[in-house]
């Protein structure tokens, strides 16, 4: 390793926030017990909770009573898509999303997938005739960025539509048109094993799973009030510095992108402007992704390769595949909201290098 460390994956997960690290350590001397009690230490745990719902309603600018909070963001997509489907009908979803929704749709019946073009976007035309029962379009897309027409596609449904918001929520504000919505918290800087679920007042939502008396019944299990509380308090602290994280971030990807372009063989995937402000995913020809992303490693920085993150096989992404574009060689790019143009520079100054070194074992 020849320069510090530089970790360039926050779409997988990113770094817990100051914010969240000093709330969820005071938390834990006073959301310990049950927040069903009347003693209390359960009164001060149903404080806390109720004070973290309503600063997630708040950050989000939804009802407080349309928050639940989930055991992960998989459980709130879970939960979101299938309660949102009747017995018999047909799940329709992108052929981009993410493998929670996939694998919950697959697990309702036969779902029909509706394509996307080559920057990863849904076209309304291309629904149709497949919204018979629940529609699924993320919010953005979780490897390449492009952000979605989400309020465009729900003005023309008349079946609920669920929105995967894992990928967005926190760094830009909720898309309209939704029935039920989804997010997890370490993806803004929570802490992980925390998620969100959003229920629009007035759907037709019904628990999918088996019931249990807690504080919500939308959700299960002994709710986890201190990491709640700290989720909360990074949301919050992620919706007040935004506009200055995303301008940062924006141009710093936008460096990415037209220096990631000039390598040779190599194709820079997604929307070039409407996309998350922190993401860029690049393509490089004759090169394996996770060779890409250990030689990264080895020289100090953490990326992650798009051609194995469905299932961790070596297969492509699916995703590069629905849109079209080069699947080989992968790396997704994603910055934190520490992330520095030192940072940046350093990891475009041994890109080409790894990628030409690669090549040239392979005798290219």
């Amino acid at each position: 390793m020849t320069n510090a460390a530089a970790y360039l994956d926050s779409a997988s997960s990113e770094p817990l926030h100051p914010a969240a690290r000093a709330t969820l350590l005071a938390a834990y001397d006073r959301g310990y017990a049950d927040p069903r009690r009347l003693h209390g230490p359960g009164r001060d745990a149903r404080l806390l909770l109720d004070n973290a719902r309503a600063v997630v309603a708040e950050c989000l600018d939804v009802r407080v009573d349309e928050v639940t909070f989930t055991a992960s963001g998989t459980d709130a997509v879970h939960r979101g898509l299938l309660g949102l489907r009747r017995v018999g009908a047909t799940v329709a979803h992108s052929a981009v999303e993410h493998s929670a929704v996939v694998h919950a749709a697959t697990w309702a019946g036969d779902p029909v997938e509706i394509p996307v073009d080559r920057a990863g976007r849904v076209r309304r035309e291309a629904i149709g005739p497949l919204a018979t029962g629940v529609v699924a379009v993320q919010s953005a897309n979780h490897e390449v960025g492009t952000l979605q027409p989400v309020a465009e596609i729900a003005a023309g449904l008349d079946v609920p539509l669920f929105v995967d918001a894992c990928a967005s929520m926190g760094r830009l504000p909720l898309p309209h048109g939704w029935d039920a919505l989804a997010g997890s918290a370490h993806k803004w800087g929570g802490p992980p094993g925390v998620g969100v679920l959003l229920v629009r007042k007035g759907a037709r939502w019904l628990n999918p799973f088996p019931g249990d008396d807690r504080i919500d019944e939308r959700s299960g299990g002994f709710e986890n009030v201190p990491a709640a509380l700290a989720a909360a308090a990074a949301l919050r602290a992620v919706v007040t510095e935004r506009d200055e994280v995303n301008a940062r971030q924006h141009a710093l990807v936008d460096r990415i992108r037209a220096s990631a372009a000039q390598v040779r063989d190599v194709e820079v995937v997604g929307d070039p402007v409407d996309r998350l402000p922190h993401l860029v995913t690049f393509s490089c020809l004759y090169v394996d992704g996770e060779a890409i992303v250990t030689e990264l490693d080895r020289r100090g920085y953490g990326v992650a390769s798009g051609s194995a993150c469905t299932a961790s096989t070596l297969t492509p992404s699916r995703v590069l595949e629905a849109m079209g574009v080069l699947t080989h060689g992968n790396v997704r790019v994603s910055l934190t909201r520490d992330t520095t143009a030192e940072d940046v520079d350093g990891f475009l100054a041994v890109l080409p290098d790894v990628v030409r070194d690669l090549r040239a074992e392979v005798g290219l």
